[in-house]
């Protein structure tokens, strides 16, 4: 096995979204170092990035009644922005020139997962979005501090409904055992303290705003975590982040996400010396810069959403502009992955839950209309006899099983065959 190629693959499919077209070739050609420095820092302008316009997102107010003349528009609009939000999402993990960022906004949106299937709004999910991509790679407690305050969280969470007389456990629960603490790291005491001092706080849920109201605040004193004190939800952010079960968590969730699904995080990994000041670049790339990355143990499965701007990088196709892009939302929605809707507040699962006979058919099926629409072009200019090599470094495939090699090279007459088979390969599906 090439460890160079293979390190590389991982670079660009773990911390992007995959190559486009001349990427993985070029990037061979410089050395893993090289490309991991590029990777890993973020131009000042993003030009794949600039072409993309953000959403015409309107405040539509409450829902109107049912049956009531302004009813039907009002659905109609709700659905046309919703459309809008999530093709305008994945044109910027198309489009992007250095894709880190955009990974890391989805990697922490599977993290802090909020649902527009419940917000139902898409103002305060676009809100939330660019809230993720502006601490993506910053400081995570400051990210912490502006996510327990976010209007689509706080609604998705039933943060409104949290009253003094009938306090809401909901995301008290959660921010501390799925977003910042773990299993098992704090008392049912400490989740019915928390929720009081998350009290005081409205949403506004068609935008988001969040205010805070003093007079319905409990404001007395209790303990939290063995700290004595009267708290807001911003002190309560500081203080569970701060503390060591925190460094642990995070570190294993980018661990799991990164690197390995199915093996542990081994203690000599330096994952969790680096985030112990909280800054996730920092993190990122002691992930990057590890043994691990050239070991070939550890594999990952790319979800629905990855796998399917991976293959839209390589052939240029811009989500958003094809003839309906709404079938790129429903080859989604039948894979199991939408943006902005989690099936639950756990996010998404992992590794072989993506593995179904039935998504390996149905990915077959979204590869040959994607292709239909794509540019082949890096494959078809080239003789048959280098089409194999030349579909590898288009999709940055690293090395291939022999019974993947032998049908790929079958069918090196056609080079829209070869794609398809390339594109719906175990090698392609699994960054090995």
């Amino acid at each position: 096995m090439n460890l160079e190629r293979l390190e590389i693959s991982r670079l660009f499919h773990r911390f992007g979204f995959g190559p486009r077209p001349g990427e993985y070739a070029d990037a061979l050609k410089r050395g893993v170092v090289a490309t991991r420095n590029q990777l890993l820092n973020p131009p000042a302008i993003d030009h794949g990035l600039a072409l993309v316009s953000s959403p015409t997102l309107k405040d539509l107010g409450n829902f109107p009644p049912t049956g009531s003349p302004v009813r039907a528009a009002f659905d109609m609009d709700m659905r046309t922005q919703r459309q809008a939000l999530t093709l305008w999402w994945l044109d910027r993990m198309a489009l992007a020139d250095h894709g880190l960022t955009e990974r890391m906004t989805w990697f922490w949106h599977g993290h802090w997962a909020t649902s527009i299937g419940k917000v139902e709004y898409a103002l305060p999910m676009f809100n939330q979005n660019q809230t993720l991509r502006t601490f993506a790679l910053g400081d995570f407690a400051t990210q912490a501090r502006t996510m327990i305050l976010d209007g689509a969280l706080q609604y998705w969470l039933d943060g409104g409904a949290n009253t003094v007389a009938a306090p809401n456990e909901n995301l008290a629960r959660e921010f501390m055992e799925l977003f910042t603490l773990g299993v098992d790291r704090y008392f049912e005491t400490d989740v019915q303290a928390v929720a009081r001092g998350l009290t005081g706080y409205r949403v506004v849920r068609s935008n988001g705003t969040v205010s805070f109201i003093p007079k319905i605040h409990d404001s007395t004193t209790f303990n939290i975590l063995g700290t004595q004190g009267s708290f807001n939800a911003t002190q309560i952010s500081d203080l569970v982040v701060s503390r060591d079960d925190c460094t642990q968590f995070i570190s294993d969730r980018i661990w799991f996400r990164f690197i390995s699904s199915t093996i542990p995080r081994p203690e000599s990994n330096p994952i969790k010396t680096a985030f112990a000041s909280r800054d996730i670049s920092k993190t990122i790339t002691a992930v990057a810069t590890s043994d691990a990355m050239s070991d070939p143990q550890y594999s990952l499965v790319k979800s629905p959403v990855e796998w399917l701007v991976g293959l839209c990088r390589a052939l240029r196709i811009i989500p958003s502009q094809l003839a309906k892009p709404e079938q790129v939302i429903s080859f989604l929605d039948k894979l199991g992955q939408v943006p902005f809707v989690p099936p639950n507040v756990g996010g998404w699962p992992s590794g072989e839950a993506w593995l179904t006979a039935a998504s390996a058919q149905y990915r077959l099926q979204v590869a040959q209309s994607l292709l239909v629409h794509g540019d082949i072009t890096p494959i078809k200019s080239v003789t048959p006899t280098l089409r194999f090599s030349a579909v590898s470094d288009l999709l940055g495939v690293a090395n291939w099983s022999l019974r993947s090699e032998r049908a790929i090279r079958d069918a090196s007459g056609d080079p829209t065959r070869v794609l398809l088979l390339a594109a719906s390969s175990p090698e392609y599906i699994v960054n090995a």
